[in-house]
């Protein structure tokens, strides 16, 4: 690697070091929100919350897994029962298909319980590298980065990858952050995603984030306004790191934010 590269990697590195500190003191009780009591609770969740929020899924598997409570029962469902079932999750056709041949694979092949390994995992009808690291890691403590929609859109604009395929994304994080990090990363950076950095209008005068992303401005930077963007029971918290943020930063720096916030 040419000197340059090597010194740009390194500050790389230290910039997700030190963000990824905040996310941690930001969120110290993000998890998966999905509700599930077994493994296989949580791959039919997981399947469910395609193309669905996991609010809804959430208000949907109570009953689902009153009823469904093994692979053999999936297998073994009545299709318009099941259906009609998950029916508010959205796509519940193809959905259903991939859970009663998720819950026949898990029969056939693996005793009717979940394997703990990507490499099975990913074998399984419905399941693919997203829903395997999951699974993996809130059912069985291995580490894993799950890149969905909110992941892959923060990192990027945080500038720690320019690629766009999911499996790529997840490789090249993996070279920046502790193996044992992943899995947390991942909720930490979906829970920033959901709370803090929209897609369309991210809360920049309100994040904590702030000093160490190259995409400050792409949101509105006067706090007062942010403020008012930031969502979910964390809000105080994370306001209150975003203001002991602003304090330290320079003041210098700070005129620099309100010239950007302007500009926008």
């Amino acid at each position: 690697m040419p000197p340059t590269a090597a010194a740009n990697n390194l500050s790389l590195v230290r910039r997700v070091r030190r963000m990824t500190r905040a996310l941690r003191e930001g969120y110290p009780d993000a998890h998966c929100e999905l509700d599930f009591v077994t493994p296989i609770d949580l791959t039919v969740a997981v399947i469910l919350s395609a193309q669905c929020t996991d609010k809804r899924v959430n208000e949907v598997t109570p009953a689902l897994f009153a009823r469904y409570k093994t692979a053999a029962d999936y297998a073994g469902a009545n299709r318009v029962e099941l259906e009609e079932m998950i029916r508010p999750t959205g796509f519940y056709r193809n959905k259903a298909t991939s859970i009663m041949g998720l819950g026949a694979a898990l029969v056939d092949k693996h005793g009717g319980e979940v394997p703990g390994t990507l490499d099975e995992l990913v074998r399984l009808p419905g399941i693919g590298r997203k829903t395997a690291n999951v699974v993996l890691g809130e059912a069985f403590n291995v580490p894993g980065i799950t890149v969905d929609t909110h992941f892959g859109r923060l990192v990027r604009r945080w500038g720690w990858t320019e690629e766009t395929d999911p499996v790529k994304v997840e490789h090249a994080i993996g070279e920046l952050v502790p193996r044992k990090d992943w899995t947390m990363l991942s909720h930490w950076t979906i829970f920033h995603g959901r709370r803090v950095c929209h897609a369309r209008k991210p809360a920049c005068g309100a994040c904590f984030l702030a000093p160490d992303c190259p995409s400050f401005g792409d949101g509105p930077t006067d706090p007062a306004v942010a403020e008012k963007l930031v969502k979910g029971d964390e809000a105080p918290h994370l306001l209150a790191l975003a203001e002991q943020v602003r304090a330290k930063m320079p003041k210098k720096a700070k005129k620099v934010e309100k010239t950007v916030g302007a500009a926008k």
